[in-house]
C-alpha cells in the first residue's frame, strides 16, 4: 500500500528582495513543494472533506504539446481553488501507455515490428535508437518476438513518462506525485481484468463472429467510437445486371466487390423498381443470381436509386445483410486483399476465370480487373465518374477501413437492445445517467446524448495488437484438436493479473497448451479505452486500497477534451454503470481545442503542434498558465504568445506591486518575520480605503461564484481587472499617505496589506509561483495551503462605503495625469493649482471627490488649491484643468 505523508505547512520565510524577478521561481518553489508535501492527499480526511479528480492520463507516445498544457492548466486551477477552500484534494496522475500509439512510436523509434511467431532473444539490440520524427518503412522494420517488442514498449514509455512528469512539475501542476499509475501497470491490469470478467459473468461481455470494421494497415478491429469520417476520392461505375427480359443499371464505387454481391436493394416507395421486388437478376461478369429487395435505407435520389448489397462494402451493407437475412459471401481478407480461393458460389466458367485474375490482389488492383472485363463485355456503361465520398477511417489510420468477419469480444453499451435487471433498456439507463451528470459547459451534454442515441453496435473491446492488457481467458480444445470458443476458461480474481499466453488455467498444465483435450490462450488484448474507462477506479484504489476508494470514489470531477466525450467519457460511464449502478463522478469539465494561426485544431497527426518547454522557459510557467487559464471550458482558443507576454507582465506586477506595498511596513523583526504587516481591519478609517475594501469584497464573491460554477476564466478575468485597478489607481492615490504616521496613514497601510494579501490568494490558482514568492515575504507556510479569502469581515469593515468612490477618485487622478502627459512632463511635476470639473447631475460625485481631496492633492502633486467645479465634462465623469509649475524641474519617478 502507498504510504501517505501528511503535508507540512512550514515553508521557509524569506525576506523581501532588493530586486524581485521571476527567473528561477519554478525550480525554487517546485522543490519546496515536493520537500514539504504541499500537495499530498490527506488520508485522514472524511469523504465530505475530499475533492477528487479523475485526471486524464496523457498518452505516452512522444512528447506533450501546448494543447495538453492548455487543458491540464484548467484542471489545476480547480484543484488549487478547492484545496484553498479547505478540501483534501485527491489529484493523481496516470500514464496512458498501452495500445497502438505506443506500438507505433516503438516501431519508428527502434526500427522494429512485432512478429509473434518468432522466439524471444534475450540479447536483442534494436537497430535504431531515437527515430522520433521520422517514419521507418514497414519493410525496413526488423521483425522481433512479441516479448522483445513488449520489453521495448516498456523501456520507451518509462523514459517518456520521466519527461512528461518533469514538464508537468515545471508547469506547476499541483498533482500528488505519490498517486500515479500506468494503464499497463499491474494495478491497472488487475482492475481492468477483474471488471471484464465480471462483465462476462453477468452477460455484459460476450464474444461473437460478426462483420466488423477492420484496419488493414494495423491488422486490428476498430470500434464505432474510433471512427473518423474523411473525404476520399472515388468514382461511380455504371454496371448492368440482367433480369428476365429487363436489364437493371446500378452505380457503385466498389466494383471489385461484385463477386460478393448478394442482392440489389431499392426503396419500397420507388415506383421504378416495385415491379422487380421479389424477382432475381444475374450479376455482370460472374453470372450469380441475386434477389431484388426493398429496404427503407435505400436512397431514391442517390445515383440510380438502386444499389448492390455486397458482403461487405460499408456499414449499410451490414444492416441490409442482417435485416434481410442475406447470405454471407466474403471475399476480402484481413490483409485487405481478395481471398485467393475461388468461392463456390461463382459457377460461371468465365466468372471463375475473372476471379482467379483478381485473387490475392489489393482492392485497387482488383477493381482494375473488374472494370477492364466489364468494359470488354459491354456490362459497364460509359466512363467512371469521379466523386468525393465520405469513408470511414480508423482515427489513427491512413487507409479506408474494410469490413471483415472475425471473432471479437464486445461489452454491451446500449448500441443493441439489452434489458437490465431494472427492466429498462441499457440505452435508456445510459441516457438517464447522462442527465444526472453535470456538464461544464452544460451544452456539452448534447454531445453525450447524441452519441448514445446514435449507437448502432455494442462496444468492440478486443484488439489484435500486442502491448496492452491481455483479455484474461483461455478456450478448451476438443479431443480432435478443435478450439471450442464457447468453452471459456477464466481465472479466479485473486490470481489476477494474468497473461493467458504465459499463464495456465486452473486444472491444466503448460504441456497441454494447444493440444487435444487441452487449452489455447486468447491472444487479443483489450482496447485501450477498456482500461482507460476505469481510470477513476484505478486511481482510487478499487480492489487494491479499499480505504482510499471509500474516501475518493465516486470522484468529484472528470476533466477532459470535447473530442473524447464519445470514447473516454461515455465508456467510463458504461463501466461504472455496469459495475456500480452509478456515475463515476458528479461533474464533467470539458475543455475546448487549441487552434493554430489558421484556426485549425492542433494535433500531432496534422503536424501543427507546438511543444511547450521552450515557451515555459521563455515566458515562465506563470505566463503560460495565464494564457491557458484565460480560456473558458468548452471554448476553442487560439495559440497566442501575446497573451503569454501579458501573463508575464501580470506575474511581474504581482511581485513589484507587493514589494512596493510592503515598503510602508518596514523590515522583518528580530525573529525574521516580516514585513510586519498589519491586517487589523478595525484601523481602516478613511473613505477611499473603505471603498477599496468594498471592491475587494465584491471581487472575492464574484471570483468564488465563478469557481463554484467551474468558470475559472471568469474568476481570473474579474480578479485580474481588479488587481490592475488596485495597482494603477488605489496604490498611486494612497502611497504618500501610507508613508506617514497617525490613524490616516495606518488606515492606508492596513488596506494595502489586506489588498496584497487578498489578491495573492485570489491569483494563486492561476499564477502559483509568483504568488508563492510574495507569500514567503510576509508569511510562513504556503499560499496554496492557506484559506481562500472570504468577504464577510472585509465587507463589514467597508461599512457604507461604495466601490464607486474609488472609480471617481481614479478618474480624477487620471484626468490630472493626462494633463502632464499632454505637456510631456514628469508625473512628479507639481501643479500651481488644479480644477476638477464634475457632472453635477450624477448624484454623490462631489461628495466622493471631497472624500479623496487630500489623497488626490498628494498623488497629483498639487501645490496650491484643488477646486471641484460642477459642469459638463466630456468623455467621462470628470475632467481637469490646471496650471503646471514653471519652477519645479521633473523629479525622478519613485521605484515601484
Amino acid at each position: 500500500m502507498t504510504q501517505f505523508t501528511k503535508p507540512s505547512a512550514l515553508l521557509d520565510h524569506t525576506e523581501v528582495p532588493d530586486r524581485a524577478n521571476l527567473e528561477g521561481l519554478e525550480n525554487k518553489w517546485g522543490s519546496a513543494w515536493e520537500e514539504n508535501h504541499v500537495y499530498a492527499f490527506d488520508r485522514e480526511a472524511e469523504r465530505a472533506e475530499v475533492y477528487s479528480v479523475d485526471t486524464p492520463p496523457p498518452t505516452v507516445s512522444g512528447s506533450l504539446h501546448i494543447g495538453h498544457v492548455f487543458s491540464y492548466t484548467h484542471t489545476d486551477t480547480m484543484a488549487r481553488y478547492q484545496r484553498m477552500r479547505g478540501k483534501a484534494v485527491f489529484y493523481p496522475m496516470g500514464w496512458d501507455d498501452n495500445g497502438l500509439p505506443t506500438e507505433r512510436r516503438v516501431q519508428n523509434y527502434y526500427g522494429v515490428r512485432c512478429d509473434p511467431s518468432l522466439p524471444y532473444d534475450p540479447n536483442f539490440v534494436p537497430p535504431h535508437e531515437g527515430g522520433e520524427g521520422k517514419s521507418i518503412k514497414y519493410a525496413d522494420q526488423i521483425p522481433i518476438s512479441r516479448r522483445n517488442f513488449i520489453e521495448l514498449c516498456w523501456k520507451l514509455t518509462a523514459e517518456d513518462e520521466k519527461q512528461f512528469e518533469a514538464l508537468w512539475r515545471y508547469l506547476g501542476l499541483s498533482v500528488d506525485w505519490q498517486q500515479t499509475y500506468q494503464t499497463i501497470g499491474a494495478k491497472a491490469q488487475k482492475i481492468a481484468q477483474t471488471a471484464f470478467l465480471r462483465n462476462v459473468e453477468r452477460g455484459e461481455a460476450y464474444q461473437a463472429a460478426a462483420p466488423g470494421l477492420w484496419d488493414v494497415t494495423f491488422q486490428t478491429a476498430v470500434a464505432q467510437a474510433e471512427l473518423e469520417a474523411r473525404e476520399y476520392d472515388g468514382a461511380y461505375h455504371t454496371l448492368i445486371f440482367h433480369g428476365d427480359g429487363e436489364d437493371v443499371a446500378i452505380e457503385t464505387t466498389r466494383p471489385e466487390l461484385l463477386p460478393a454481391c448478394v442482392a440489389l436493394i431499392a426503396h419500397p416507395d420507388d415506383e421504378r423498381y416495385q415491379h422487380l421486388f421479389g424477382t432475381t437478376v444475374k450479376t455482370p461478369l460472374f453470372g450469380m443470381e441475386v434477389p431484388v429487395l426493398a429496404h427503407r435505407d435505400a436512397e431514391i435520389d442517390k445515383g440510380a436509386g438502386i444499389a448492390m448489397c455486397c458482403t461487405f462494402g460499408d456499414l449499410t451493407d451490414v444492416t441490409w445483410w442482417r435485416e434481410l437475412d442475406l447470405p454471407m459471401r466474403a471475399i476480402l481478407g484481413k490483409d485487405g486483399r481478395i481471398v485467393r480461393d475461388t468461392p463456390d458460389w461463382i459457377t460461371d466458367p468465365k466468372g471463375r476465370e475473372i476471379y482467379e485474375e483478381m485473387a490475392g490482389k489489393t482492392t485497387f488492383s482488383a477493381r482494375k480487373v473488374v472494370v477492364e472485363n466489364a468494359v470488354a463485355s459491354g456490362e459497364m456503361v460509359g466512363d467512371p465518374k469521379p466523386t468525393k465520398r465520405m469513408t470511414n477511417f480508423f482515427e489513427k489510420g491512413d487507409k479506408p477501413l474494410e469490413i471483415v468477419t472475425s471473432r471479437q469480444w464486445y461489452i454491451r453499451n446500449g448500441g443493441r437492445a439489452y434489458e437490465e435487471a431494472n427492466g429498462k433498456d441499457l440505452r435508456e439507463n445510459m441516457l438517464a445517467a447522462g442527465d444526472e451528470l453535470k456538464f461544464h459547459p452544460d451544452f456539452m451534454s448534447v454531445r453525450y446524448k447524441n452519441w448514445v442515441e446514435g449507437l448502432n453496435t455494442d462496444w468492440l473491446v478486443s484488439r489484435q495488437r500486442f502491448f496492452g492488457v491481455p483479455i484474461p481467458v483461455w478456450y478448451k480444445v476438443s479431443a480432435n484438436g478443435e478450439t471450442l470458443f464457447d468453452e471459456v476458461l477464466t481465472p479466479s480474481e485473486d490470481a489476477l493479473p494474468i497473461d493467458p499466453t504465459s499463464d495456465v488455467p486452473a486444472g491444466y498444465t503448460e504441456d497441454q497448451r494447444g493440444k487435444p483435450n487441452g487449452f489455447v490462450a486468447e491472444i487479443d488484448i483489450m482496447d485501450t479505452w477498456a482500461t482507460s474507462s476505469l481510470t477513476a477506479q484505478i486511481a482510487a484504489g478499487w480492489l487494491t486500497d479499499p480505504e482510499l476508494f471509500g474516501k475518493v470514489y465516486p470522484m468529484d470531477v472528470r476533466p477532459q477534451g470535447q473530442d473524447i466525450i464519445r470514447t473516454w467519457l461515455f465508456s467510463s460511464m458504461v463501466r461504472s454503470h455496469l459495475e456500480f449502478g452509478a456515475n463515476p463522478w458528479e461533474h464533467a469539465a470539458i475543455s475546448g481545442w487549441i487552434l493554430d494561426p489558421d484556426h485549425k485544431k492542433m494535433s500531432k497527426s496534422k503536424g501543427n503542434v507546438v511543444t511547450p518547454m521552450g515557451l515555459l522557459e521563455k515566458y515562465g510557467a506563470d505566463a503560460v498558465r495565464y494564457w491557458a487559464a484565460s480560456a473558458r471550458l468548452g471554448t476553442d482558443a487560439a495559440y497566442e504568445e501575446k497573451q503569454m507576454k501579458v501573463g508575464r507582465r501580470l506575474a511581474l506586477k504581482i511581485l513589484n506591486a507587493s514589494k512596493f506595498a510592503f515598503g510602508v511596513f518596514g523590515r522583518p523583526d528580530e525573529n525574521g518575520v516580516g514585513p510586519a504587516i498589519d491586517l487589523d481591519l478595525g484601523k481602516v478609517s478613511e473613505q477611499i480605503d473603505r471603498a477599496l475594501l468594498a471592491k475587494l469584497a465584491a471581487v472575492i464573491d464574484a471570483a468564488t461564484e465563478a469557481f463554484e460554477n467551474y468558470d475559472h476564466a471568469r474568476a481570473l478575468e474579474i480578479t485580474e481587472a481588479a488587481f490592475w485597478e488596485f495597482c494603477d489607481d488605489y496604490l498611486e492615490l494612497v502611497k504618500d499617505r501610507a508613508y506617514g504616521e497617525g490613524p490616516s496613514a495606518n488606515s492606508a497601510k492596513v488596506t494595502l496589506g489586506v489588498g496584497v494579501d487578498t489578491f495573492v490568494r485570489l491569483l494563486a490558482p492561476f499564477i502559483p509561483y509568483a504568488t508563492e514568492e510574495v507569500w514567503s515575504w510576509y508569511r510562513t507556510g504556503s499560499v496554496h495551503r492557506t484559506a481562500w479569502p472570504t468577504s464577510e469581515a472585509i465587507r463589514a469593515a467597508a461599512g457604507e462605503a461604495e466601490a464607486a468612490l474609488l472609480d471617481t477618485a481614479a478618474a480624477a487622478l487620471a484626468a490630472l495625469r493626462g494633463l502632464k502627459s499632454t505637456a510631456k512632463v514628469s508625473q512628479r511635476t507639481t501643479f500651481e493649482h488644479a480644477v476638477i470639473v464634475y457632472d453635477a447631475d450624477v448624484p454623490g460625485t462631489y461628495t466622493e471627490l471631497e472624500a479623496v481631496r487630500d489623497d488626490l492633492t498628494r498623488a497629483a502633486h498639487v501645490r496650491g488649491d484643488l477646486v471641484f467645479q460642477p459642469g459638463k465634462p466630456e468623455g467621462g465623469p470628470v475632467a481637469a484643468d490646471a496650471e503646471l509649475s514653471k519652477l519645479d524641474p521633473p523629479q525622478p519617478k519613485q521605484k515601484g
